[in-house]
């Protein structure tokens, strides 16, 4: 009995002293009088169309969470300023949240920041063109108001040049140049390399191979419409296979579930049966459409596969839930297949039931590789070079950041 009046009287000390402490710190943190910010200005938003005008002030010792700030606006030096532009809490909203106008210096935690629009805050009443609008701040407990001496004022206008965009103008600037130049180069040394892409080196193995053996290569479209990105990668390889294909004396099947798309395969592979000089070869009904819905698309596709069984598939496009129907129907027959896809999530069954399979951008940059095009050559060796400067650049920042060094981080932040 003594031992549970012992272990009662105990937390009811502990509650009271919590209870107590609690009650001093929270004293403690109230400010006794308010005291105003000894500095306070305003001036027009750089980087913007003219609508906002900006507020800085050093922090007051009475900031916390029980205290705001509040600006009130007139139209006049000496008007009433009753007219409350903006309410904050003391304790918040500082400059290091404007990098792009303070940078990152260690003291923009000791002063605020804050935007205002004069045009909302004055909605409605008419205003000059050039309209010049005077602030005062005030500080604000529940119980006491202060105002700072200092009557700001500022007027809001539109700046030509956005300057904190001027990373992202430069980066752009670089890799222009850099393009610029491999398409140059490419016109000069149409060998150019380009790095391997084991699914295209292949391309010339499949269709050989289909010759030999006197059987069609299928071409699968996939199922999104002509305005994708995808298909229309998907249809410039087309019209390269379209090429071979007529060189070799081949047969080319063309699938499809779009008619837009369809009508536009029938054009790309007549143009590249013209190309190689054999326009009697190219047949029209080679080109079709099998169905406009998914699955019966694969239904129709899986037979064409099983009955005719073709040497080489190549699956170009994007591809839903029917990738792996299709690509399990085609190994089953014993085909070459070749999958060129941007849809992550139908990579792992193209790895796993084709023979080569273009992994996203690789999709894209296969015409560039299967034409030898000096514009397109030139880009992607453009896009390849710019990949190798952004990780030469990560390793130098990583580096540099370790010991503490962050301006190339800053350099390519958005504001």
């Amino acid at each position: 009995m003594k031992d549970t009046i012992k272990n009662i009287l105990s937390v009811f000390i502990v509650i009271c002293l919590t209870t107590f402490f609690s009650a001093i710190q929270l004293y403690a943190e109230l400010p006794s009088f308010l005291i105003p910010p000894k500095e306070f200005s305003a001036f027009d938003t750089p980087n913007d169309a003219g609508e906002t005008v900006s507020f800085t002030w050093d922090a007051s010792p009475s900031d916390c969470a029980d205290v705001f700030y509040v600006i009130y606006a007139d139209k006049e030096k000496n008007g009433s300023f009753e007219r409350e532009a903006l309410r904050i809490q003391s304790n918040t909203c500082y400059r290091k949240g404007a990098p792009e106008i303070y940078g990152y210096k260690e003291d923009n935690g000791n002063y605020h920041y804050v935007q205002i629009n004069p045009l909302k805050v004055f909605n409605g009443e008419t205003l000059e063109k050039r309209q010049r609008f005077y602030f005062k701040l005030a500080v604000i407990s529940s119980e006491e108001k202060v105002f700072s001496e200092n009557i700001a004022f500022a007027t809001p206008r539109g700046n030509w040049l956005d300057m904190k965009k001027i990373n992202n103008f430069a980066i752009m600037i670089v890799f222009s140049g850099i393009v610029l130049y491999f398409i140059l180069h490419a016109r000069r040394n149409p060998d150019m390399f380009l790095r391997k892409i084991g699914g295209l080196d292949a391309v010339d193995e499949a269709l050989g191979r289909a010759t030999e053996m006197g059987k069609p290569v299928l071409f699968v479209h996939g199922l999104t419409p002509m305005g994708t990105i995808s298909t229309i990668a998907s249809t410039n390889i087309l019209g390269r296979i379209a090429r071979k294909i007529a060189d070799y004396d081949a047969t080319l099947k063309v699938v499809n579930s779009d008619p837009i798309v369809m009508s536009v395969s029938q054009e790309v592979v007549k143009e590249s049966y013209l190309e190689a000089g054999r326009p009697d070869a190219y047949n029209q009904d080679n080109v079709f459409l099998v169905a406009a819905e998914q699955f019966p698309y694969v239904a129709a596709v899986s037979g064409i596969m099983t009955r005719e069984k073709p040497a080489a598939n190549f699956f170009m496009g994007y591809f839903y839930a029917e990738a792996l129907l299709l690509a399990e129907t085609g190994a089953s027959t014993g085909a070459i297949q070749i999958a060129g896809t941007d849809a992550y999530t139908q990579l792992p069954f193209f790895i796993t039931t084709c023979d080569y399979t273009l992994i996203g951008e690789e999709l894209y940059a296969a015409s560039a590789y299967l034409s030898r095009e000096p514009m397109l050559m030139g880009t992607l060796r453009a896009q390849d070079a710019g990949k190798g400067l952004l990780i030469i650049i990560l390793l130098i920042g990583t580096a540099l950041a370790s010991f503490g060094l962050t301006f190339v981080t800053h350099l390519f932040e958005a504001f």
